[in-house]
């Protein structure tokens, strides 16, 4: 079986492939992140995630690669990470109250061939009071995730509903991934 490599530094996805048992190592890609203006979420979720995948892929050629990339996009435009406080007190001020999607894109590399997809969450926020927004921006979790939250932590009090792939939110659609796998003949580790 040829080694499976995830090329993210993200302790969300680690923790979402070990789950499934995988056996897998972690190379952080150093792939260039800036996106274009006008591409659509889906094409840029696709893009980020390849480009991930090819930069590990291209000192790991004997492997299966993981790249993969999660957004935000309110109103057809895309969020990105809070570069500082306040920047996450807007965020969280512009989602409140409001649905948003959360496209993770995901391609998988190997010598052989390349599989790419994507997956879309829609996530409706509650109404959220200035003290709990300064409150969650306090504990320090939004400032490393897409529209400056995350579903698996503290920001679970923040949601109100969410329409798809819960995993998918946390940076890896599972079910989605691990059926891609199987056509790299990649499987979970047997109990």
């Amino acid at each position: 079986m040829k080694p499976l490599i995830l090329a993210s530094s993200s302790p969300r996805r680690k923790e979402l492939l070990q789950q499934l048992r995988y056996q897998f190592t972690i190379r952080t890609s150093e792939a260039d992140e800036r996106l274009e203006p006008d591409w659509r979420p889906e094409d840029a979720v696709l893009h980020l995630s390849r480009k991930k995948a090819e930069a590990v892929f291209a000192m790991h050629p004997e492997a299966v690669v993981i790249g993969a990339d999660t957004i935000v996009v309110v109103d057809d435009v895309i969020v990105g990470k809070p570069s500082n406080r306040q920047a996450a007190v807007t965020m969280l001020k512009h989602l409140s109250g409001r649905r948003h999607q959360v496209l993770t894109g995901v391609t998988i590399i190997s010598a052989r061939k390349t599989t790419s997809f994507y997956n879309q969450t829609d996530v409706q926020m509650y109404d959220l009071s200035d003290k709990e927004i300064d409150q969650y921006v306090e504990s320090g979790e939004p400032f490393d995730k897409a529209g400056s939250y995350g579903i698996q932590g503290l920001g679970a009090m923040l949601v109100k509903q969410i329409h798809g792939d819960y995993y998918s939110v946390m940076g890896l659609p599972l079910a989605e991934t691990a059926r891609a796998l199987q056509t790299f003949s990649i499987t979970p580790l047997p109990s």
